[in-house]
Parts: structure tokens; C-alpha cells; sequence
């Protein structure tokens, strides 16, 4: 597959050739489904907890008679029922994490690539780097680009001068290709990403080659 690579000021100067495996995968809406479910669900803390009755501090002292007052047959002030009281099925500290294969991980990861290429929503630049850190470079490039909306910034490596430029947009995020995932692909619409990191895309993802094993004849 051969995709475009822009300069920094937006205009065409070559073209490169992607990897299939990576970026040319059909879209497997179940298996993305699930990896974001599971991404989203491994940030939660679930720290959440509340106090039943018998956690809350209070009297055990039943509040008044079983029968013959003409209100409610109710305990102690403990109670769910009252102000102050416990609360019933209340959340408690829980692992909310998920599990899911590797192979289906990276799965998904190929196929969100793989629907940004296709519509259009990858920008291939040859280089991304600044002599120093200003806000006003990055946004010059963005622009240049015809991004309007938000983007996702991805280098081969931590380029410091680009973090520190586009840390102050809003919209727009930095991340080494290694740490591409698919809650950030599918949070940002354009993915720019330069040359270094489509080969370190290809290299982390692609399908690696069956090594023949020659055996010599007797």
C-alpha cells in the first residue's frame, strides 16, 4: 500500500510503501469493541467504598417498641432506611480488570490503523522535529496539515521539544509509537505520524517472517 509523506509545510514530497499487515487489515468491530472496554475498564481505580450498618458508627439500641407506637417496625439508627444510616449493596474496593490475549490486542490495534489509513485520517510527515520548544511551531504544522480538529502526534521516540510544544493545545497529543493503543487512536481524529514511526509500527506489529530451517540431505 502506498501512502503519501508531507514536508512540514504540508505539501507532498514522496510516497512510501506500508505494510498490509499493519495498516491494511479489514475492520474487526468485536474484537476493537473489546479491547477499549478493557482498556477503559483497567483505568479504573475501584477504590469506591461505603459503610453498611455495620460499619457506621451508632447505637444498637432498638429506637422504640415492636408494637403498639403506630410507626414503622425499624432497628437501631444503623439502619439503610435512615439518614445517617448504612448503605445497602454500596460499592466496595474491586479489581476491575480485564483480561485479553495478545494476539487480539494487537489485532485491534491493526485494525483501527488500518480504518484511519482508509479514511483518510493519517498524516505522514518525513520528520517532526523542532529546534526548540514553542507552541506556535506545532500549531504552524497542524495547520499546514489541515487539521482542524484533534490530533494525535506520534514519533518513533520521545522527542522532547515536541512534547513541550503541544502540551499547551488543546485537541492535540504526543506519544512515542510504541505506545500507540486504541482508546487514543479512536479518541483523536487525525493521526500524524512520521516516517521513523511507521517502521517502528510495522517492526512492533507486522507479522515477522517464517524462518526456514534448511536441513542438509544424507
Amino acid at each position: 500500500m502506498q501512502v503519501q509523506v508531507y514536508n512540514l509545510k504540508g505539501e507532498v514530497v514522496s510516497q512510501i510503501e506500508v505494510g498490509d499487515d499493519v495498516f491494511g487489515v479489514p475492520f474487526n468491530e468485536a474484537v476493537v469493541h473489546q479491547a477499549l472496554v478493557r482498556q477503559l475498564a483497567n483505568r479504573r481505580q475501584g477504590t469506591a467504598d461505603t459503610k453498611t450498618r455495620g460499619e457506621v458508627r451508632g447505637s444498637t439500641r432498638k429506637l422504640f417498641a415492636q408494637k403498639h407506637t403506630g410507626r414503622a417496625r425499624r432497628g437501631d439508627k444503623k439502619s439503610p432506611l435512615l439518614r445517617g444510616g448504612g448503605v445497602a449493596f454500596g460499592p466496595h474496593p474491586r479489581s476491575y480488570r480485564q483480561a485479553m490475549p495478545k494476539k487480539m490486542r494487537r489485532l485491534a490495534l491493526r485494525c483501527v490503523l488500518s480504518a484511519k489509513v482508509s479514511d483518510g485520517e493519517v498524516k505522514v510527515v518525513d520528520r517532526l522535529e523542532l529546534d526548540e520548544p514553542k507552541t506556535k511551531g506545532i500549531l504552524d504544522i497542524l495547520l499546514s496539515l489541515g487539521v482542524g480538529t484533534s490530533a494525535l502526534i506520534a514519533t518513533a521516540g520521545t522527542e522532547a521539544n515536541v512534547v513541550k510544544s503541544a502540551r499547551n493545545l488543546l485537541g492535540v497529543k504526543t506519544t512515542p509509537a510504541s505506545l500507540l493503543n486504541v482508546a487514543d487512536l479512536l479518541s483523536y481524529r487525525t493521526l500524524i505520524v512520521t516516517v521513523a514511526a511507521v517502521r517502528r509500527m510495522e517492526e512492533l506489529w507486522g507479522q515477522k517472517p517464517t524462518q526456514e530451517v534448511a536441513t542438509s540431505a544424507t
